[in-house]
């Protein structure tokens, strides 16, 4: 079955952010569509200390949710990332959490259509929005968009599901997700073949 995980960075298990979600994944789920909506807490998450040790084990140092989705990343088709947003951005725990996961899966993740969601009381959306997106840019990862930016206002989950325009825009979301997962299938049954990449070339802006 077609599998979409959906990662809750918000230090709120059920807040706005998975009030967000959850109405995007009712959508997925009528489409035959698999969630898992995985939580990754309020405690601390370890940011990455730029060790390499990543690149010698194939995991990171430190042994936590990253590397049980970095290890599962065979399960899921397509990913959405939800957070609220502090200070115009993501929430830390979700970045460090990102910064981890894209450094040792970004491979593994590629081609894999995704999304993010942000969820704020009043500004900052846009920003948060645009830096959760440029981990699926950097990883050759389809970006799925909805009728709006995917944004749902509120400060408490109750208040979000008043928003009426952030709900549909998270419905909307689910449906181009699950067309999109869908179009991937039925390419690969009528023999249409993945990209093909070019090995990456690096260089810096001092020489």
């Amino acid at each position: 079955m077609t599998k979409v995980l959906m990662i809750n960075g918000s230090p709120h298990q059920k807040g706005c952010t998975y009030t967000a979600l959850q109405e995007c994944a009712k959508v997925l789920n009528s489409h035959g569509i698999e969630t898992e909506i995985l939580w990754i807490g309020n405690q601390e998450v370890r940011g990455c200390i730029a060790c390499g040790r990543c690149r010698e084990i194939g995991r990171c140092i430190f042994d936590d949710q990253v590397n049980q989705v970095a290890s599962r990343t065979d399960e899921f088709d397509g990913l959405i990332v939800g957070s609220p947003v502090f200070y115009a951005g993501p929430s830390g725990q979700i970045t460090s959490f990102l910064d981890r996961l894209f450094y040792i899966a970004g491979s593994r993740l590629q081609k894999k259509p995704a999304a993010s969601i942000v969820s704020c009381r009043r500004g900052g959306a846009s920003a948060a929005y645009d830096r959760l997106n440029k981990y699926f840019e950097i990883a050759n990862m389809p970006v799925v968009t909805s009728q709006y930016w995917n944004q749902i206002h509120g400060n408490t989950a109750e208040e979000a599901l008043q928003d009426a325009e952030g709900l549909q825009t998270m419905r909307t979301l689910g449906e181009n997700m699950a067309w999109l997962l869908a179009c991937i299938e039925a390419g690969r049954k009528a023999g249409v073949p993945e990209p093909a990449y070019e090995k990456k070339t690096y260089t810096n802006f001092i020489r």
